[in-house]
């Protein structure tokens, strides 16, 4: 009957069991090592795995509380003096006895050394040593399934005895733990009849192998492990006995468990016995454990006894008597029988031990056991033991093994008797040949050998495409719906159970067809070997290396593991991704299966990165699964650890031993490809190393024999760059002492070091040696270094001729250091094969090695999981375009300076935010005349404030993002751009406010005729209102009077003062141009509407005539590129070249940029335009191109170029002179201006004919004199908050001029307006500026009601509040200081002076001598201003921006003032724009989309066919070429060579698809025609797939792409 499993030790234990007498001592031994919680809280894989700090100590001593860990870290990497801790006692109990001077010697001895007998036996448990196996049982009983598992997989690993019985330490139940077993393997090898090897793999619980049982009765003198040892391996304790170093008195946990090891022959004549042979080892009295001894005895071949001289009425008689009658052989040791071996009769042997050679007696007994085991058939299967009753079998007890198991089997038995081969075709059939053929295209498509056209490119996509279509069409085989099913069950022990119970069943499937073609390879490899070494170049040796490729391809075919499971799901997630819908026989949604992936990682199974069998890193699989890890972790910082080195050098050993790990390691599963597995690292380790997990990567073997038939240097240069340029830290493993092979791996590991270099990340490496004999010999180890350090640099002079790079010494590549950096090793094994335990040496370098990696580790910037997943795209995709330094795009890098960009986009608006508020507090007093001059040190003292919240701002940022680490590359330089752009606005503010007080002086005259015209209006208004006084009640009469009165005045004004009359820009132009040009103006060209031809020009070559000279090269450099119609080449053989176009449009940028520099310097709205503003204008245009022309130019210009430039410019600026003007006149113009006052002047009027208090009526005055400017300040102010706002709220404004491209061309697409694609094509700068007014527009008309005349509303609030502040104040000031009108005036605008326009000269010529009363004057100004405020809102609406404010205070322009400072520089090719938001920005312009050089007009030489190639893809050409002038001619991907304008420029290869400009060129394919005259034809044909992209799909490119 079985016991039900509980989560104690073994079986249920009731509470008050400890407390039993005999139970003391064990929880006494529990409670020492610190384990009495851990029968309720089991220990498991995951927590001693992690890295701590402990773990990275050697402790060859430790205080007993740290005994477990110790024994844990030591076994976990395979050392076996795991076994020989010794304990450091904290503070040693010594009794010093303090004693007179005249004690007696006697009462000393007496003390000292004849203690009574009973005196030794009153020592506790607590004062003895804890004996080793107690710490190993200790362990055992505390530890969940899979650490039990992963603890006898090591103790296996290091030749020790595996537990096969196991009493539970409180109930005695016996428990049988076959699956801590079912992971280990054993080899040997025998000869057989004819002397030939034979090799043998099998699971211990599998083989069928004789067994030999030892076990005693009562004490014996001898000991029985140490007996076992001598037939079993003589240099080795596999089973620990009293002999052994830490060995103690006190044995709590050993006495009933039975142990198990296995003898396995080398196949040598030194083999102590001929075939595999299991030993059992019965630990305590076997009269006291009689399940074990009848389980044992009865399964036994052979039993051996260990007997002292006993009484024939000892309870163990009747057994010795049964055994002895029985035919099964038997040996007996006699400890207290000194006699040679004797045998009594058949199968019975007698052998004396005491005083006895332990050599004889070992050879004596192998004699003995050999003859028995000869004339024995029994064999013993370890699996035969759970079929005893009365035993526990773990595996069956526990009901998750038991379903994991069941599943597994389910899963197995689907594969029936089929092939290796035939079960993955049949069972996995997304990774075959579907695969293979998609990451074959995929390379292809990357690595371009010809002219491939864009319609090739798209064919190789589409047919990338129609492959995943294929996979997504194959059914999914019952096997995978079975294994996804399981992995999604939500028992996490269950599924970790089916999943070991899967492996362990599959290995078991599969090593008899691997054993049998790798016993053939083994065969064929020699024959290989010996015909080169023979140096025989027959035929016979190509034949045998054929055969030998061939058996290598079976090899490849028949390995099959959890890694191709995984690998299967990975392409069925890859399938539906690409064609976005799940499979119709996919059981759960496609976007789930990555979570199940990242799950068995945290679980502890490695993923594989890249795949071996196709050499291809599935990117969007592992993308997905990095995703769901961070979704499940958090994105956890991890620290990059890789290995490289040749085939089976140890490298999976290694990492196994250094943290415990599980990658496959037998001669027979080389990895292969590329696996990676997370190492948690402990929380007291987090905050000291700053990351949370290391993430292992193991690879394949550089040079692997079993890929020779496909693996080349490309691939292990391949391979090294990329886990190279993915760790923070690479170990080189180089194995033996071997220098061609150092060297082949030297050279890849070099070139790859290189790469990293050239593409600014930073690589680390330490080099392992391994293998090496003698490595205490200091000299050797010197010498070594030595050596390794010249070859390093041999390699790197070697690498740096391949890879262009200046470097003469490894060390001018990366920093090393030969003492720290080089590592040597011992060899692996202590002895022979397959006997031999792990060198305890070895272990001890590998812990060495550990701590240097965490050394490292501190070192190094850390990598978010997030970012670890762009890595490896980034990597892989420029490996895939084989140049990787040219291919190489670091997304960290762009996505962190785009996100500094942004903020980079804040940070220079609060500056520019801050000093707007102080240039209008300034301007304000500058009009007001409060202020004469303007400094710099004033300006950077008003910006102080928000300087240094920037400051704090950019340290925060620069300190604290999570992208810290790379940001810190652009920190100094973004601080100096920062102070720049301060400097910057500081000059402008000044040069603008400066040009302010120049301009008040020359409008002087204006304003104070204006200024004259009003006040005499109020005088003589005054005056006739005293003449009419007493007809006040007469309205009628006072209104006619009023009204003659006003037409004559101002018909005196209008007299004496010019009208200011509407202008005509495009007239005064052609009056000047005429002039110019003699009254011959070239203007037949030019066609109706066309005025802004220099913009839109395709091509600047008719506005030149090429000189004689060089167009005969022209037609020359044509004739010889006739035949060259295949290359890509610009269409302009007898026309500029590109480069001369490109300058000719950069000259006409820039020409554009400063004269709208100089329109907005001429201050049109308060100085009026006057025709010398167009003729500063032409004078400047005329004074750049002439300097143009007298550069080496080869052509000069036709005279309709500086008509239509100037025609173009001027057409621009019309509008905005206009509106300027507009408000000049309004302002100015008497019959205006006195018009809009005349309801104003009749109040006042009135209220002199009613005998109104001078007082009242100067208040009146006041507040009429402060419509204007309140309402100016009041619009100057919503302006500035509105363009605060949109800044924030806008979606199109509210980061840095990348988003509003990416917004600006998602509107172009919604509008399918042609004209304004050219117009962004061709002169984006004003289409960005017509976009932020369109948006500014739109979101006043929009929010109108919500926020903008709430914003316009409060700005009036808090100014009526200011202006009645400063009327209270003025009043308090006169009369403290019994002051007068002047003074309450003066004291009343200078408060104001920074808020309006508004000084006492505008109430110059008003008397207001009489004014005394001026609490009256207070009180008018308090009730007449909501009046004035209320009409001023009344007619704020969505028009009165551009009506009422002047065109620089606007909202948009401000916007456009920050946007559009930034790089404008436009590709050389297709005309993108460099989207770096920084003017002058350092390092090469980029873009993230480029498109069709058609839309530019580039077409393909001598045809009519307009170009279809993308740069990105160009520059992935090998052959493809353009010509940027007419004597030269450059591969495009070379194109830096080509000039400066193309040096400046980084354009990576990119081959993912960009449907936005695929499907505008499709969309507006007729439009591009017509407008370049061209058709896209030829060459030049619209690939099919292009066709396929509806709008939607190009919308959402963008925000895939910006």
């Amino acid at each position: 009957m079985r016991v039900k499993k509980d989560k104690d030790f073994g079986t249920r234990v009731r509470p008050d069991q400890w407390l039993q007498e005999e139970n003391k001592t064990i929880y006494s031994l529990f409670h020492r090592l610190h384990l009495e919680y851990r029968h309720h809280h089991k220990l498991r894989p995951a927590d001693v795995l992690q890295i701590t700090e402990h773990s990275l100590q050697s402790h060859e001593s430790c205080p007993e509380e740290e005994l477990i860990q110790t024994f844990i870290q030591k076994l976990l990497m395979m050392n076996y003096r795991a076994r020989y801790i010794n304990i450091n006692k904290a503070k040693e109990q010594v009794q010093v006895q303090q004693r007179n001077d005249n004690t007696e010697d006697e009462d000393i001895i007496n003390d000292h050394f004849f203690k009574e007998k009973s005196s030794s036996n009153k020592g506790t448990c607590q004062s003895e040593r804890i004996h080793p196996m107690d710490v190993q049982m200790a362990v055992f009983h505390c530890a969940d399934g899979f650490l039990k598992q992963l603890m006898v997989t090591k103790l296996s690993q290091c030749q020790y005895a595996l537990l096969l019985l196991v009493p539970d330490p409180v109930t005695k139940q016996i428990e049988f733990p076959l699956w801590t077993f079912r992971q280990i393997n054993k080899s040997w090898k025998m000869r057989n009849t004819n002397n030939e090897t034979i090799s043998q793999t099998q699971p211990v619980y599998k083989a069928q192998t004789p067994m030999v049982f030892f076990f005693r009765f009562g004490s014996v003198s001898s000991s029985k492990s140490q007996l076992m040892n001598s037939l079993i391996n003589e240099k080795h304790n596999t089973f620990f006995h009293r002999n052994c170093p830490g060995s103690s008195r006190t044995r709590v946990l050993m006495d009933g468990v039975v142990e198990i090891a296995w003898f396995c022959p080398s196949g040598t004549n030194d083999d102590k016995f001929s075939d595999c042979v299991a030993f059992c080892n019965l630990h305590g009295d076997a009269g006291d454990h009689e399940k074990q001894l009848q389980i044992l005895t009865e399964m036994a071949s052979v039993n051996v006894v260990l007997l002292p001289r006993l009484d024939r009425n000892d309870r163990c008689a009747a057994n010795i008597q049964n055994w002895y009658s029985n035919r099964k052989p038997l040996i007996f040791l006699f400890t207290e029988d000194e006699s040679e071996i004797n045998e009594i009769r058949e199968g019975k042997f007698k052998i004396g031990l005491k005083n006895r050679n332990q050599e004889e007696v070992s050879e004596e007994l192998r004699r003995a056991i050999k003859d028995c085991l000869s004339q024995s058939s029994s064999t013993f299967r370890l699996e035969d033991v759970s079929k005893h009753s009365d035993i526990r079998v773990d595996e069956e007890d526990d009901d998750d093994c038991r379903r994991g198991r069941a599943a597994a089997q389910q899963m197995m038995s689907l594969l029936g008797k089929k092939s290796l081969r035939e079960i993955k075709e049949s069972f996995l059939p997304h990774q075959g040949k579907l695969w293979h053929q998609w990451s074959q295209k995929i390379k292809e498509l990357h690595r371009l050998r010809g002219n491939e056209t864009e319609m090739e490119i798209s064919k190789t996509h589409s047919e990338i495409n129609k492959i995943h279509q294929q996979q997504h069409e194959s059914d999914i085989s019952k096997f995978m719906k079975l294994f996804i099913n399981e992995i999604q069950s939500d028992t996490a022990n269950k599924k970790l159970y089916f999943l070991k119970w899967f492996e362990i069943l599959l290995e078991e499937y599969i090593s008899a067809d691997l054993s049998a073609i790798h016993n053939k390879y083994d065969e064929k490899w020699s024959t290989v070997v010996r015909l080169k070494e023979n140096y025989d170049k027959s035929e016979q040796l190509t034949t045998e290396q054929t055969a030998l490729e061939r058996i290598s391809e079976e090899l490849q075919a028949a390995t099959f593991g959890l890694e191709h499971i995984m690998r299967e799901i990975g392409q069925i997630y890859e399938s539906c991704s690409s064609v976005k819908k799940n499979k119709k026989d996919l059981q759960v949604h496609f976007s789930s299966l990555p979570s199940l992936a990242a799950q068995m990682m945290i679980s502890g199974f490695p993923l594989e990165l890249m795949d071996g069998d196709a050499a291809h890193v599935p990117v969007i699989w592992i993308s997905a699964v990095l995703d769901q890890l961070v979704q499940k972790l958090g994105d956890q910082r991890v620290f990059v650890l890789s290995v490289l080195g040749i085939q089976s050098s140890g490298k999976s050993t290694m990492l196994n031993a250094m943290f415990g790990l599980e990658f496959a390691v037998s001669a027979g599963r080389c990895t292969r490809g590329a696996f990676m597995q997370l190492v948690r690292v402990s929380d007291e380790m987090k905050a000291q190393k700053n990351f949370d997990y290391i993430l292992v990567v193991d690879t394949e073997g550089l040079c692997a024999l079993e890929l020779s038939g496909r693996s080349t240097r490309h691939h292990d240069n391949e391979l090294a760059t990329f886990v190279v340029g993915l760790a923070n830290l690479t170990l080189i493993n180089i194995f033996g002492e071997n220098p061609a092979e150092m060297q082949d791996i030297l050279q890849i590991i070099v070139q790859a070091i290189m790469r990293m270099k050239k593409v600014r990340l930073n690589p680390s490496c330490v080099f392992v040696h391994q293998n090496v004999s003698d490595i205490t010999a200091e000299e050797k180890t010197k010498e070594g270094r030595r050596q390794l350090q010249e070859k390093l640099d041999e390699m790197t002079k070697l690498a740096a001729e391949e890879e262009v790079y200046d470097a003469e010494f490894f060390s001018d590549v990366i920093a090393f250091d030969a003492q720290s950096d080089v590592k040597y090793f011992a060899h692996l094994w202590e002895g022979n094969l397959p006997m031999a335990p792990p060198n305890p040496n070895y272990c001890e370098n590998i812990q060495e090695l550990k701590k240097t990696i965490m050394s490292h580790a501190r070192k190094f910037d850390k990598m978010m999981l997030t970012h670890l997943k762009k890595c490896i795209k980034d990597l892989w995709e420029a490996l895939l375009n084989e140049r990787f330094v040219f291919s190489f795009r670091n997304s960290l890098e762009i996505s962190a300076y785009r996100k500094l960009e942004t903020e980079y986009s804040k940070w220079t608006w609060s500056l520019r935010s801050a000093m707007m508020e102080t240039e209008n507090k300034l301007h304000n007093k500058i009009e007001n005349q409060a202020i004469n001059e303007i400094e710099e040190t004033d300006l950077q003292r008003e910006l102080k404030e928000t300087s240094e919240k920037v400051e704090k701002s950019m340290s925060a940022f620069f300190d604290k993002d999570k992208d810290k680490d790379i940001l810190i590359n652009w920190k100094s330089s973004f601080e100096i751009k920062i102070k720049d752009v301060q400097d910057n606005i500081v000059r402008e503010t000044k040069r603008k406010l400066n040009e302010i007080i120049q301009q008040r002086d020359l409008k002087k005259m204006i304003d104070a005729q204006r200024t004259h015209h009003e006040n005499t209006l109020y005088e003589k208004s005054k005056e006739l209102a005293l003449k009419l006084k007493d007809k006040v009640n007469d309205k009628g009469t006072l209104k006619n009077e009023f009204d003659l009165y006003w037409e004559q005045c101002v018909k005196k004004i209008i007299t004496n003062t010019p009208q200011i009359k509407h202008i005509d820009i495009l007239m005064d132009v052609k009056r000047l141009l005429s002039d110019i040009h003699q009254g011959y103006l070239p203007l037949d060209h030019r066609k109706e509407g066309t005025e802004d031809s220099v913009f839109s020009v395709l091509r600047f070559s008719e506005y030149v005539i090429i000189k004689r000279s060089t167009s005969l090269q022209v037609t020359r450099d044509a004739v010889m590129n006739a035949s060259q119609t295949a290359n890509a080449s610009f269409g302009h053989a007898q026309t500029l070249s590109p480069e001369d176009e490109d300058k000719l449009r950069s000259l006409v940028a820039h020409i554009v940029q400063q004269t709208d520099r100089m329109i907005q310097s001429f201050n049109i709205s308060k100085m009026g335009y006057n025709i010398s503003c167009i003729q500063q204008l032409i004078d400047y245009i005329n004074k750049r191109v002439k300097e143009h022309k007298g550069g080496s130019v080869k052509y000069v210009f036709k005279n309709e170029f500086f008509v239509d430039l100037i025609f173009s410019i001027c057409n621009k600026a019309n509008k905005i002179i206009t509106d300027q003007h507009r408000l000049f006149r309004e302002a100015n113009d008497p019959v205006l201006y006195l018009e809009r006052k005349r309801e104003e002047y009749y109040s006042i009027f009135q209220k002199y004919c009613q005998g109104a208090a001078s007082a009242a009526i100067f208040g009146e005055i006041i507040c009429q004199k402060l419509k204007e400017p309140i309402e100016q300040s009041v619009y100057k102010k919503t302006a500035r908050d509105l363009a605060d706002e949109m800044r924030s709220n806008c979606e199109s404004l509210n980061g840095n001029r990348s988003n509003l491209e990416k917004h600006i061309l998602k509107r172009l697409a919604e509008e399918e307006d042609f004209d304004k694609y050219m117009k962004y094509i061709h002169n984006p700068r004003d289409h960005f500026k017509s976009f932020i007014r369109d948006e500014v527009s739109r979101y006043i008309t929009q929010k109108f009601s919500v926020s903008v005349l709430p914003k316009m509303k409060e700005s009036i609030k808090l100014l009526r509040q200011k202006i009645i502040k400063a009327a209270h104040q003025s009043t308090e000031q006169v009369q403290v200081k019994s002051g007068d009108a002047d003074l309450w005036l003066k004291s009343f605008t200078q408060q104001l002076s920074g808020e309006l326009i508004f000084s006492e000269k505008y109430l110059s010529g008003v008397k207001h001598d009489d004014v005394d009363n001026f609490n009256l004057l207070e009180d008018v100004i308090r009730q007449e201003l909501p009046a004035i405020m209320s009409g001023i809102s009344c007619r704020f609406n969505t028009n009165t921006f551009p009506i009422k404010l002047d065109h620089r205070f606007r909202p948009e322009e401000l916007l456009i003032d920050h946007f559009c400072q930034c790089c404008w520089v436009q590709c050389p090719f297709c005309a993108a724009i460099c989207t770096n938001t920084i003017e002058n920005h350092d390092g090469d312009h980029s873009v993230s989309f480029h498109r069709a050089i058609g839309l530019n007009g580039i077409y393909f030489f001598k045809t009519e066919n307009l170009s279809t190639h993308i740069c990105t893809s160009a520059v992935a050409s090998s052959t493809l070429c353009f010509c940027p002038n007419e004597s030269q001619k450059v591969l495009w991907r070379e194109y830096r060579t080509a000039g400066e304008e193309y040096a400046k420029w980084s354009i990576t290869p990119d081959l993912s698809e960009l449907p936005y400009w695929k499907w505008f060129v499709c969309r507006f394919q007729k439009d591009l025609e017509k407008k370049y005259s061209k058709t896209f034809e030829g060459q030049g044909k619209i690939p099919d797939e292009w066709k396929n992209y509806s709008k939607q799909d190009a919308l959402e490119s963008l925000d895939k792409y910006i």
